[in-house]
């Protein structure tokens, strides 16, 4: 008996059939990782099928991760662990502890049957459009964090668009697809007026904004700072900043952070009285350093909860995750 076999008049699809009798195959031993399957062609002519339906079957082990392709040669079993019944691709920006939050998070609320392939494209281009070419149908879903990438749009669509979710950043290009999002313009903007009585003390707020965060996160600080009439200032870094009294410091990276106090701390100023300060994005460390550092912050873990729960819905919306300023001592 070959490895697939059918039956007819059961209630069951051919192509389910075909992907019950590889499972089986691979769960009695008959075939191991590594292992070639019969050629589409094979399995079309013994049993009298169109090529669409064993080519379906062929795409849903693949998606799980169970089979993969090689061109020109076949399709090989890739996985012996059958359980797989969903396999999706990850592709965040980087990694740091909030991310790693919302990993953490959207791991817990998948279930135990789906497997996670997470890859980071480092805000570099070539590397994003690599990542995604080689992962073209293979996967169940994909989960992806275009960042600041400008057209995206162009790669992207080269995947099956039901399958594709956005995380973080949504570009107008890309608004069609579901996604789970921070509105990082209006944020900032409600972060810094629910702080405004501290924030009005100080004669100068500074924005530490890199090519890395989101253009939208700056239109909003100056909208705030002139909507207030407040005196700004735009920096790329803080390491030849020397902080002087009356100023307020915005900062994203976690290094400009811990910069930032040390200047503060060489020149004898006091943070508050002297300096303020603001982070974006909180964490465990931005809790207990300097007495606790303000944030303006979205939910991570919640955006993690709220993806996976569309994926499980399939639910193809798009929805803006929460933020707000968690006021500590640092204004």
């Amino acid at each position: 008996m070959g490895i697939v076999s059918l039956k007819n008049n059961i209630g069951v699809p051919k192509y389910k059939q075909i992907v019950t009798s590889i499972e089986d195959a691979i769960a009695n031993g008959n075939l191991k990782k590594g292992d070639q399957l019969p050629s589409l062609n094979a399995i079309k002519n013994k049993h009298k099928l169109s090529r669409d339906t064993v080519l379906t079957a062929f795409n849903e082990l693949k998606n799980r991760g169970i089979i993969h392709s090689v061109v020109g040669k076949g399709y090989y079993v890739s996985s012996e662990n059958i359980f797989v019944k969903q396999k999706i691709f990850v592709l965040f920006d980087e990694l740091n502890s909030f991310k790693e939050d919302l990993y953490n998070s959207f791991l817990e609320h998948l279930g135990d049957d789906i497997q996670i392939d997470i890859f980071f494209h480092h805000f570099n281009k070539d590397i994003f459009n690599k990542l995604i070419n080689d992962s073209v149908g293979n996967y169940s879903y994909y989960v992806i964090m275009p960042a600041n990438l400008e057209n995206t749009k162009t790669i992207i669509q080269n995947l099956p668009s039901e399958k594709v979710y956005l995380l973080d950043q949504v570009p107008k290009e890309l608004e069609s697809y579901p996604s789970v999002y921070q509105d990082f313009e209006n944020d900032i903007q409600k972060g810094l007026f629910t702080g405004l009585h501290a924030i009005r003390k100080y004669k100068k707020l500074v924005l530490v904004f890199s090519h890395k965060q989101p253009k939208q996160l700056l239109n909003g600080f100056k909208n705030f700072c002139e909507k207030y009439k407040k005196t700004y200032e735009v920096i790329e870094t803080i390491y030849k900043r020397n902080p002087k009294k009356g100023e307020l410091y915005i900062v994203f990276e976690d290094k400009d952070l811990i910069k930032i106090i040390k200047k503060i701390k060489e020149q004898k100023l006091q943070i508050v009285k002297d300096i303020g300060i603001i982070s974006y994005n909180d964490t465990l460390l931005k809790e207990v350093v300097a007495d606790g550092i303000t944030t303006i912050s979205t939910d991570f873990k919640l955006m993690g909860e709220t993806l996976a729960k569309k994926i499980l819905n399939n639910d193809l919306t798009s929805v803006i995750n929460p933020s707000k300023l968690l006021f500590r001592k640092s204004i």
